[in-house]
């Protein structure tokens, strides 16, 4: 399901950026053939040369290879597969209350629909997007406040002043340079990895570099009655 969404999702750029959907489909499908061979590649390298990788216990302060997208991962196996929704999402289990967000999910966008009507000079109302704010939320975890805020600071910077004030520059270059800062980053992982983090160099000690969100409590559990180490008890 996430690579088909992943898949509409870039046709859907391809559309805007006026890309055959035959070229654009035959580049997806190579890319995952490739994708696929050098991920298992990588991470069995990864697996056999990195001591304690994932072991947030053993790794050393800054270490980089904490593995949040995994945890993650293996955290919904554990609850999808192994207990199962309904020791988890009813009656039988401690988060119920959560199916609720269908219902707020279903309602959260007609307060801004009769908003917009009442106020039809406030153009800015219009712009409110209640499922791209509520989607977002799907990203966290492993995503943390720091990255929601350099996120949103580009996000404004570029769809809004640079929108209004070069609209032109936008038009041209904007996704292009969205894909750049995508490949940028993936480049400089791995040029920091071979140049500094195999050597044991993991960076500067500043809160910026830390795998944290600098909230202890949003590590503990919110079930009542279990017991953890550094958390209170509900």
């Amino acid at each position: 399901m996430a690579q088909a969404l992943t898949f509409l999702g870039d046709f859907k750029l391809g559309h805007y950026m006026k890309i055959p959907p035959k070229s654009m489909f035959i580049a997806q499908l190579v890319g995952t053939v490739v994708a696929s061979g050098v991920y298992f590649g990588t991470a069995w390298w990864l697996l056999e040369s990195i001591e304690h990788i994932c072991d947030t216990s053993n790794l050393p302060e800054g270490s980089p290879w904490t593995c949040p997208g995994d945890d993650v991962f293996y955290n919904a196996s554990i609850i999808w597969g192994v207990i199962g929704p309904l020791r988890m999402f009813t009656n039988y289990g401690v988060y119920k209350e959560m199916n609720w967000f269908f219902l707020i999910g279903l309602l959260a966008p007609v307060p801004v629909w009769f908003l917009s009507k009442k106020f039809p000079n406030q153009k800015w109302i219009r712009l409110i997007n209640m499922p791209i704010i509520l989607g977002a939320t799907g990203n966290m975890p492993p995503a943390k406040a720091v990255h929601y805020i350099t996120w949103f600071t580009v996000g404004i910077f570029f769809s809004f002043y640079v929108y209004k004030r070069h609209k032109g520059w936008w038009a041209r270059h904007n996704y292009i340079l969205s894909a750049a800062l995508d490949a940028g980053l993936a480049f400089m992982g791995v040029l920091m990895y071979f140049s500094l983090q195999s050597m044991g160099i993991n960076g500067p000690q500043w809160w910026g570099l830390e795998g944290s969100d600098h909230c202890p409590l949003a590590q503990c559990p919110t079930a009542p009655g279990v017991v953890a180490k550094g958390c209170p008890v509900q």
